[in-house]
């Protein structure tokens, strides 16, 4: 079975490296253009990219700026796929390229569809605080999202587990069972299963927002520190502090929730050797560690000896 795989993120660099230890026959990779980062504004390669271009011989590797363009239509031809699987691509694609392929078109979403269609069902599981999310495996439909169902893992989500946390455990789930279907679908693929979505069920992730990241003191505290798990490590969760009669902006990296202090949302209750807590709309969070703009992340202890409470004005 002749697999073209398309993904571009390292969720999606990490299925295809299973695939790959697991023989199956991926003939191409199609992966987003590399992108100018940091100061050198030099393009870097996308984490898909790094994995095709590292297997012996290397994986015939595609970088269109638009994949569903007319123009690339005959590019994919020539591969003659039987299937096309899509992984965190970053692009929808057009009707005339999901009838290609022999087998059809199937896509990896970490989420119970139809809840958490879009671009980052993971942090918006955490931030919402959820208690289960898991991985769907679904053929593909011109709506996002939105195609028959054909296999659902389900996965617990912690209490104070973080986002890479939580992808990294999605992702290892989200390898087997797309290994499962693969196998079903060589095997007879009339044998695979369509389970239509409910679509008025339907709930959507949109793309992580710097604004969206901003801690506001008066939210109650757990809202908070599930927001600050659903956004680490990037964009992370932020705030502004005053340092010395200079207002800047802190990172929340990490925190708990401390359920027996309260007081005025944004006052600074405990300022001690295990991090300081700061009151909320409801209960209090204990910061464990940040980073204030331009510095490293540090602990809250390390924090703490370089800016002693008197320096520290409330949030």
């Amino acid at each position: 079975m002749k697999i073209i795989f398309f993904g571009t993120p390292e969720f999606s660099a990490q299925v295809l490296e299973f695939l790959i230890r697991h023989d199956v026959n991926v003939v191409a990779v199609i992966t987003k253009p590399d992108q100018p980062k940091g100061r050198s504004n030099k393009p870097i390669p996308t984490p898909v990219k790094v994995v095709a271009q590292n297997q012996t011989p290397p994986i015939p590797l595609h970088q269109p700026p638009l994949v569903s363009a007319p123009e690339f239509a005959d590019t994919l031809k020539q591969y003659d796929a039987d299937l096309f699987v899509v992984v965190a691509y970053g692009e929808i694609i057009k009707q005339h390229l999901l009838d290609m392929p022999h087998l059809g078109c199937i896509n990896v979403h970490p989420s119970l569809l139809p809840k958490y269609r879009g671009a980052a069902p993971i942090q918006r599981s955490i931030i919402n605080g959820e208690l289960v999310t898991g991985v769907t495996i679904m053929h593909m439909a011109r709506k996002m999202d939105a195609g028959d169902i054909i296999e659902v893992v389900e996965v617990p989500i912690e209490p104070n587990i973080t986002f890479p946390e939580l992808e990294q455990t999605l992702c290892s789930a989200g390898c087997q069972s797309l290994l499962h279907v693969l196998q079903q679908f060589e095997e007879n693929k009339n044998n695979v299963k369509q389970i239509p979505q409910d679509h008025e069920k339907a709930t959507y992730a949109p793309k992580i927002e710097l604004e969206d990241c901003e801690l506001n003191w008066s939210l109650p505290a757990l809202q908070l520190h599930n927001l600050i798990r659903g956004v680490t490590p990037d964009p992370g969760a932020w705030c502004y502090v005053t340092l010395r009669g200079q207002r800047k902006r802190l990172r929340i990296l990490s925190s708990d929730v401390v359920s027996d202090e309260q007081g005025s949302p944004g006052k600074i209750l405990v300022y001690g050797k295990e991090g300081f807590v700061v009151a909320c709309g409801d209960q209090a969070l204990r910061i464990i560690s940040l980073q204030l703009e331009g510095k490293k992340a540090m602990s809250a202890k390390e924090f703490m000896h370089g800016y002693p409470q008197a320096d520290l004005l409330q949030f």
